[in-house]
């Protein structure tokens, strides 16, 4: 994989994947909004999938659970503005003003498509790549246009950005059912469910009877066969998908935990 990041701050960076795609399962710990200047991505949750090309602008929230694989497209290489908008940086913003955020059942993508406002805050910047470096003042007016661009476009997004809490323990059978899929840290999850990683192995194990990996690596296996069975998927288009992170690895394990390769399948149903 070909990739290079240019910073101008810490919050606020270019990044560019030349390779033929990156994939990547992530839980994000600040909020990110991107500006595609090239290139395509698909990102894929428990619930929603979306895709996002040239021109776009979306922002993700942060503790979310999403595997990201980001495509060269039209011989262009796959590049992005991406700014972090960090829970200090956050906090700062919001003391002044009076606003008690709402608590979501559940938090989404927010796209904002190539909406004029965002996309000239977010053009500005490119110039300071080229000089590597940006007044921390003007970075953060940047950052700060930015938070009230997205404020002005969707009076939802307070509920989003002055949200400052930590995940609650929550019930694991639940999450974890619904995001298996994501191929994280078991600390990642243990925070995601309100627990530190030695209280998430032994609830995981009251719950599930077996060891969080043994169980993991079988849920992704048979939601791939599912796949390739009902939905007439291809192994490439499935393996990084289920959570896994090469083919061959993949491949090997399909068919140690069902006795023939994920070829057996797809030939199956070519032949018929």
């Amino acid at each position: 994989m070909e990739y290079q990041a240019k910073y101008i701050t810490e919050d606020i960076k270019l990044s560019c994947y030349e390779d033929k795609f990156f994939k990547s399962d992530i839980m994000f710990d600040q909020h990110m909004l991107i500006w595609f200047i090239s290139g395509e991505t698909k990102i894929v949750q428990a619930d929603n999938t979306y895709y996002f090309k040239k021109g776009d602008i979306f922002l993700i929230p942060r503790n979310q659970l999403a595997t990201i694989i980001n495509y060269p497209k039209d011989g262009q290489a796959h590049k992005t503005v991406v700014m972090h908008l960090s829970t200090s940086r956050l906090r700062e913003f919001y003391a002044s003003l009076d606003v008690k955020p709402k608590a979501l059942e559940s938090q989404k993508i927010y796209a904002f498509n190539n909406h004029p406002l965002l996309e000239s805050c977010l053009t500005s910047l490119i110039p300071y790549f080229d000089m590597r470096e940006l007044p921390e003042n003007i970075a953060s007016l940047k950052i700060t246009e930015a938070i009230s661009i997205l404020r002005t476009i969707d009076k939802g997004v307070d509920n989003v950005l002055a949200n400052f809490e930590d995940p609650w323990k929550i019930d694991l059978g639940s999450y974890m059912e619904k995001n298996f899929m994501f191929n994280l840290p078991l600390e990642k999850f243990g925070y995601l469910t309100g627990r530190s990683l030695t209280t998430f192995k032994r609830d995981f194990s009251k719950v599930f009877h077996t060891t969080p990996q043994r169980w993991l690596t079988q849920k992704r296996l048979e939601l791939a066969h599912y796949q390739f069975v009902e939905k007439k998927r291809k192994p490439i288009e499935v393996c990084y998908e289920v959570g896994f992170e090469n083919l061959s690895h993949f491949s090997y394990a399909f068919k140690k935990h069902f006795g023939y390769a994920p070829t057996y399948l797809t030939e199956q149903q070519a032949s018929r």
